[in-house]
């Protein structure tokens, strides 16, 4: 087994579309699913061919998801988190509080939340 992607229902697909785009990621295709719903397929460069993040719009939809308390993060690695949190603060994506260390001498990390309120962990690594 090996994971495939990982799935998220938001409200507005180009909102969400624009704000994974900020972080690198780039649309690899788009999948009616009738008139009831649309997903939408991102990678990050280097991803290969299966997409790792899709993301659905339900088009009745009209009222925020209950993100739960189940639902943590997903993690993605940056080369310098200062750089990336420059480059993000010039498109309107703020952290939700300075990067920091867990313990000693360890990685870099903060987190930033999608329009939807989805937490993503941006891990510094060289």
């Amino acid at each position: 087994m090996r994971l495939i992607h990982t799935c998220y229902r938001v409200l507005d697909l180009d909102r969400s579309k624009t704000f994974y785009e900020a972080l690198g990621f780039e649309e690899v295709g788009r999948i009616p699913i009738g008139s009831e719903a649309t997903n939408l397929f991102m990678n990050l460069p280097g991803d290969g061919d299966e997409p790792r993040l899709e993301l659905t719009l339900n088009h009745d939809r009209t009222e925020p998801y209950d993100i739960g308390t189940g639902y943590g993060h997903i993690a993605l690695a940056v080369g310098d988190i200062d750089l990336a949190l420059e480059r993000l603060s010039g498109l309107g994506i703020e952290p939700e509080k300075p990067p920091y260390t867990i313990r000693e001498g360890g990685t870099r990390l903060c987190f930033v939340a999608d329009p939807d309120g989805y937490r993503i962990e941006l891990l510094g690594r060289s």
